[in-house]
């Protein structure tokens, strides 16, 4: 059953509509994202909770509610706790390059289904950790699965999204990721108040329900199109899968173009080697330069550390998860929004807009931080309330960007032959700046103090200034055409050669 109006991509070749198998698969897909943003939300709140900390972490649990002379920037600075929250993006920086290869053998369905197994495990041995080290090992099977989810989820949803709507299919990794956050966020917020103390059991076991979900989803998802003509010589089976995709008999172009794709990538035995050539440099430029960026907005900062965060300002325990669920509500709205007007504005506009608006947030929380909040004592109320306005301003202008734009841009630039070797760079260099974040965010809080946000602002400059001037638009171009906007693009076209350069040579 087909939905919407039929779409034609703008060079005239591709029709399609948006199906309501399309929908459904990329819905189940996009469990994934639903299982990142639980990971990433539940490990700030039960760092926040005192049982927990009294169970794992005594140290800081004394700092917390006995060294009164410690600063507040200072009171959760511990590299093992940190550990507990890191380890899971080292696991999943190292799972990422494993699940290129299985991607591309065995297609995103499999390499889907590994992560939710991994998931399922790893929520398991969390809730029902009794030591240190099962909570960590529980969080680095976590990591295992993220890092085969976010290599294949996004490719997933690009490759099965008509061109048109590939945007809005793909932010629906990001939508999940955010609806993730908040459920964990509320999650802890309940659990918080269970008397005894083991609520933190639940908020980390119940990472199990969405990891259920995407597993035996996993199992009845179909195969991209794409990824049936790489792994196999019958064309007519992946012409009837296009076919079912599309909603639409008229395919012919767009398969023409798959098995053109596939041809070239087939002859490619060392893609991680071929990426390194002169013709992928743009690609291999974005797959660094866009998740290392995002990293270095401070969303992290935001996303699993803002119970912690609000402690250090003196809220209650209860007031901090909280104000983490307000502020992940105002995340998911702002997503969803991304969704509905990134294929109309393209993605250029979007990395703008919310990068002025990010610099803008931060420099005004940084400076109310540093006039309000000293090393001892708390801020009142109405400077807290006035602090947290601003930290939703921000993180609403994450997350119509560089949240969501930062998994789409790379999933769609990479032609099919060095597609899974790009995607697992990106995934890798995401975790390991999340890693780096995460093991290094509350010693810089102790050191910076409030000075943190004029750091990550200073980075939002940045970025902002590398998307104006490097970043092509990609809004409503086929996937397997991609290569034209660098050729066109006033920079790269003096790297991968002029809009008229035989095509013939650029494929040798």
């Amino acid at each position: 059953m087909a939905v919407g109006l039929a779409i034609t991509s703008e060079e005239g070749q591709y029709n399609a509509k948006m199906t309501a198998f399309v929908v459904l698969s990329c819905m189940i897909a996009a469990t994934g994202g639903i299982i990142f943003g639980y990971d990433i939300g539940i490990s700030g709140g039960v760092t926040s909770m005192e049982p927990f900390l009294k169970k794992f972490f005594p140290e800081v649990y004394a700092k917390l509610n006995e060294h009164t002379k410690i600063s507040n920037y200072c009171k959760f600075d511990s590299q093992l706790l940190t550990t507990f929250t890191s380890s899971l993006y080292i696991a999943g920086l190292v799972a990422s390059f494993f699940a290129s290869s299985v991607t591309k053998a065995f297609g995103r369905k499999t390499s889907i289904l590994v992560g939710g197994v991994a998931f399922f495990a790893g929520s398991a041995l969390g809730g029902a950790a009794f030591n240190v080290y099962m909570i960590i090992f529980g969080r680095i099977l976590l990591g295992f699965g993220l890092g085969f989810a976010n290599q294949s989820v996004p490719l997933y949803l690009s490759e099965m999204a008509p061109p048109n709507y590939r945007g809005a299919v793909n932010i629906g990794f990001d939508v999940c990721v955010g609806l993730g956050i908040l459920f964990a966020n509320l999650i802890n917020f309940g659990t918080e108040k269970i008397k005894g103390g083991w609520g933190w059991r639940i908020s980390l076991a119940m990472a199990a329900a969405p990891a259920s979900i995407l597993t035996l989803g996993a199992v009845f998802l179909p195969e991209t199109p794409n990824s049936l003509i790489q792994n196999s010589k019958d064309h007519e089976k992946a012409k009837l899968m296009l076919q079912r995709v599309r909603g639409t008999n008229d395919v012919q172009a767009e398969l023409d173009d798959l098995i053109k794709a596939s041809s070239i990538s087939k002859t490619i035995k060392h893609p991680f080697k071929i990426i390194l050539q002169r013709k992928y440099r743009p690609q291999l430029v974005m797959a660094i330069a866009i998740p290392f960026f995002q990293q270095v907005t401070g969303i992290n900062v935001i996303s699993f550390c803002a119970p912690v965060l609000f402690r250090t300002m003196g809220l209650a325990e209860s007031a901090s998860l909280f104000s983490a669920v307000v502020i992940r509500a105002v995340a998911a709205v702002s997503t969803i929004t991304s969704m509905l007007i990134v294929d109309k504005l393209g993605r250029r506009a979007l990395f703008i807009i919310g990068g002025v608006q990010m610099f803008l947030s931060q420099i005004i929380i940084g400076g109310l931080m540093a006039a309000q909040l000293g090393d001892h004592g708390g801020i009142s109320k109405g400077y807290a309330t006035l602090i947290i306005i601003f930290i939703c301003i921000y993180v609403s202008g994450f997350a119509w960007s560089w949240g969501p734009l930062a998994w789409l841009v790379p999933s769609e630039i990479f032609p099919l032959e060095i597609r899974s070797a790009g995607q697992s760079i990106t995934v890798a260099v995401s975790f390991l700046f999340i890693f780096i974040t995460a093991q290094t965010f509350l010693t810089m809080l102790c050191h910076f103090k409030s000075g943190i946000f004029f750091f990550f602002g200073g980075w939002v400059m940045v970025m902002t200034a590398f998307v104006y001037l490097l970043l092509p638009e990609t809004k409503n171009m086929p996937i397997e055409q991609m290569s034209k906007v660098w050729r066109e693009h006033w920079f790269w076209r003096r790297i991968v050669g002029e809009v008229n350069e035989d095509r013939n040579k650029e494929a040798a």
